[in-house]
This record gives structure tokens, C-alpha cells and sequence, in this order.
């Protein structure tokens, strides 16, 4: 079973999370999500930093 990661900001998962997305290592605002750490990325700093998108299907 896949555990529900929340955003660090306000404690609620993607889906419900009403916070100004933007990637927390440049800032960028493109193809935003929140990964396994509880911080949104960029599909950029995803891949350099090495995280996983959650998976919100499941939420």
C-alpha cells in the first residue's frame, strides 16, 4: 500500500493543496508536482535531484 505524502507547506496532498506551486530548488513554475519528500519540483530538478513524483492516483 502507497503512503499518502502531504505538502510540507499546509499538510495536504496534491490534489487538495490550494498553495502557490513552484519548484523549491529554482523556482520555476512549469510542469510543477509534489514529490515523495513532500516538496514540489520542476520535471528538471526532479531528474537532477533524483525524486519521485507521488503517485495521486491512488489519493
Amino acid at each position: 500500500m502507497a503512503e499518502q505524502v502531504f505538502c510540507t507547506q499546509c499538510d495536504k496532498p496534491e490534489t487538495q493543496c490550494a498553495c502557490e506551486r513552484y519548484c523549491w530548488v529554482c523556482k520555476g513554475q512549469y510542469g510543477i508536482r509534489l514529490c515523495v519528500d513532500g516538496l514540489y519540483y520542476c520535471p528538471d530538478c526532479r531528474e537532477a535531484c533524483d525524486v519521485r513524483v507521488v503517485d495521486s492516483r491512488g489519493a
